[in-house]
């Protein structure tokens, strides 16, 4: 995608509507000027793994990716840009989206389908080579299974930079209701109190099957151990 700019210096205020930018790579840096809405549009299209043709007014054309985006918070805009030179032809590392495609079997079980990386490590033939995205099938994923680096499809000529036994993607198991997580919880809550002889485990299991609260035997438990102090004190 062209993007035309306008060079500038350092201490240089900027129109309206301009924000500064710079592009470098091991022998050249370049600062220049570029419309923050031609950009931020542009951006939104083609994010890191896009090719911008930068044109600066007067000067020359060079390809390059974008490296950093400094953002307002407050506006959510672009402020400043880091671009990367690059040349054609030559090969490139780049960190390339993964998106997933399909319905699992783990899905249709209750499980989840989990993208433990959002972006990996590739190794592109040249700028104009660099896949938009990587899309992995899932179709045929059951729960616990998973998909590493090494598994995903790349495009031709397109080399993997990541480790290869990297797991991209997962299928997890169904996750806990709130009613559930709070029924483990207090399962393993009883299971302390009767190893710790504050419970007994007539109690429990009444705790467990739902018979009686864990505050209602707590309560009972307390009431006889008292019970037992006075008796000891008459006697």
């Amino acid at each position: 995608m062209e993007l035309n700019a306008t060079p500038r210096t350092s201490r240089q205020k900027l129109a309206e509507g301009l924000i500064p930018a710079v592009a470098y790579n091991k022998e050249n840096n370049v600062s220049f000027a570029i419309d923050r809405k031609a950009f931020d549009r542009a951006f939104r299209q083609q994010s890191t793994t896009g090719l911008f043709d930068i044109t600066v007014e007067g000067g020359e054309t060079f390809p390059a990716l974008v490296k950093a985006v400094h953002m307002d918070k407050r506006k959510r805009a672009p402020i400043h840009v880091d671009f990367y030179m690059v040349t054609y032809g030559e090969p490139i590392e780049v960190s390339v989206p993964v998106h997933v495609k399909g319905k699992s079997q783990g899905e249709i079980q209750g499980g989840l389908v989990d993208i433990v990386v959002h972006n990996l490590s590739v190794i592109a033939p040249g700028p104009r080579r660099i896949p938009q995205e990587l899309v992995v099938d899932v179709t045929k994923l059951n729960i616990g299974d998973h998909i590493t680096a090494g598994q995903v499809r790349l495009p031709e000529g397109v080399k993997l930079a990541a480790d290869a036994e990297l797991v991209v993607i997962s299928v997890l198991p169904p996750r806990m209701s709130a009613d559930e997580a709070a029924a483990e919880t207090q399962a393993a809550q009883v299971a302390g109190m009767v190893a710790a002889g504050e419970l007994s485990e007539e109690a429990a299991e009444a705790v467990l099957e739902g018979d009686a609260s864990l505050d209602e035997v707590k309560a009972e438990a307390a009431a006889e151990s008292d019970s037992a102090e006075s008796d000891t004190k008459e006697d």
